[in-house]
């Protein structure tokens, strides 16, 4: 297993995110709040984290759910999963929505998503009048079957 060092400033108080297991693949992130936050059903917040960072060029931090709050309590990510890119420097927000039909309450401290932290290839374009046929052809959306 890799691993890389990245700049953090944590203006939040909490502690910095970090691996549950060890061998969790996402960090718990947690919310920096000054005021418990009620999401009503259906609606979207941007909840702060309170957290900048440096990723290393050629990585990118994933924004994902918590599978424990989707579950019980309906509470997703609206932009999942959620991309930081190495050069963003501003603090990082997570964009919250409640699809359950009971307002969920969010208290500084409080875990609200995980993060992934991975290495991407960048790609180049070449542009052909035609592409290699496979087995599957054009099949998609359920064409195998339920």
């Amino acid at each position: 297993m890799d691993r890389i060092k990245v700049k953090i400033i944590n203006k939040s108080g909490n502690q910095l995110p970090e691996y549950e297991t060890p061998m969790s693949a996402g960090m718990d992130v947690r919310a920096c709040l000054e005021k418990t936050l009620v999401v009503a059903p259906m609606e979207r917040v941007l909840v702060p984290t309170g957290l900048r960072v440096q990723l290393p060029a050629g990585y990118e931090m994933q924004i994902r759910p918590r599978s424990g709050l989707a579950l019980k309590h309906g509470i997703t990510l609206a932009n999942s999963p959620g991309t930081v890119d190495a050069d963003y420097r501003g603090e990082i927000g997570i964009i919250v929505i409640n699809l359950s039909a009971e307002p969920f309450e969010i208290s500084n401290g409080d875990r609200i998503c995980q993060m992934v932290i991975t290495q991407y290839t960048r790609v180049e374009w070449e542009s052909v009048e035609r592409i290699d046929e496979t087995v599957r052809g054009d099949g998609g959306f359920g064409h195998t079957g339920v």
